[in-house]
């Protein structure tokens, strides 16, 4: 049994049992990983794919084991050589993360500036993506950390750490009739309007469409964006009300419109960084984690990563004053 013959079979489950695409990922050859997953069944004395002729068309019950246990063997040589770097050098590395739109225009911009400046060897990768492709990636180790408010959750080999608080702001040109009210908004004025916001599932959609179930209210959701800039964008056309992340707003770049607070109308979120349990933190990667959200010391981290499930995790946080952002 081969570390590479594992390797293949891991990326071949994460690309769908496609092998062609797995071979143009790890920039070899199809019938190299083809053989080497036959000789691996063959040494394991199961089948780890069930096929039809050639074609790969599912995992098999032995197969999910197999691949559960060889996915935690690459992760722990993968945290040999993490430990291997950190003491040559710790200094120099890479540090991928994914988020989402929100956390990379509005939040993290000072957070990278500063570990730039404190880490200028560490290659920093930032990909993008729904919350629920940013916790497939991290749950995968395809990058070091997911930054999101939601999905990140539905990983049971994730380990979530709050970072923030944060809740809604509600977007409309300085005319608008809900500028005028003497009192603070209401759902039941919100509803009167249309309604320009988040997909559902993106930054703390589900707490906006609770707080109009809870009240009976259907709110008349006439467009939906993953990107706070594009809603803007349509509420400057006048296509209806916004309802944002807070933090979405900023008066100098955006100083047509105005925003009206909603922390009274909706529950607020939290905002978390995650990783893969067993993942070996690197000194640039705690440092990382603090810049952004600077409740959670080195101390902290470590009781999170001697943490053993999910009710400990709890008990951790709920020991932890989470600040809002």
């Amino acid at each position: 049994m081969k570390l590479q013959q594992l390797r293949y079979i891991c990326e071949v489950a994460n690309h769908d049992l496609n092998v062609s695409l797995t071979a143009q990922s790890l920039f070899t050859s199809q019938p190299g990983i083809s053989k080497q997953i036959r000789l691996l069944e063959d040494e394991l004395g199961v089948e780890v794919f069930a096929r039809n002729g050639k074609h790969l068309v599912s995992i098999t019950p032995a197969g999910e084991e197999v691949l559960r246990v060889a996915s935690e063997i690459l992760q722990k040589v993968d945290a040999i050589k993490h430990i291997s770097q950190e003491f040559s050098d710790e200094t120099k590395g890479v540090l991928s993360i994914a988020t989402t739109h929100t956390q990379a225009r509005y939040v993290l911009p000072p957070v990278i500036h500063q570990f730039m400046q404190d880490y200028p060897d560490v290659a920093l990768q930032m990909q993008q993506g729904t919350p629920a492709q940013i916790a497939e990636m991290a749950a995968a180790g395809e990058v070091d950390f997911a930054i999101a408010t939601e999905g990140l959750e539905h990983f049971s080999n994730l380990l979530l750490m709050p970072c923030y608080r944060w809740n809604r702001a509600i977007l409309v040109p300085k005319d608008h009739p809900l500028v005028q009210l003497s009192t603070a908004v209401r759902l039941e004025d919100l509803v009167k309007y249309p309604i320009v916001t988040y997909v559902f599932g993106f930054t703390g959609r589900s707490k906006l469409d609770d707080a109009f179930e809870r009240k009976g209210l259907i709110p008349k959701v006439v467009f939906t964006a993953a990107d706070a800039d594009v809603i803007k964008t349509y509420v400057r056309l006048g296509l209806g009300v916004g309802i944002v992340a807070d933090m979405a707003h900023d008066p100098i770049t955006d100083p047509d419109l105005v925003s009206l607070p909603a922390k009274h109308l909706f529950e607020s979120s939290i905002t978390s960084i995650a990783f893969r349990r067993g993942t070996f933190l690197r000194g640039y990667m705690y440092r990382f984690i603090h810049l952004f959200a600077p409740h959670l010391s080195r101390e902290v981290i470590g009781q999170f990563l001697r943490s053993q499930g999910r009710q400990e995790v709890e008990q951790i946080f709920r020991g932890i004053e989470i600040p809002d952002l």
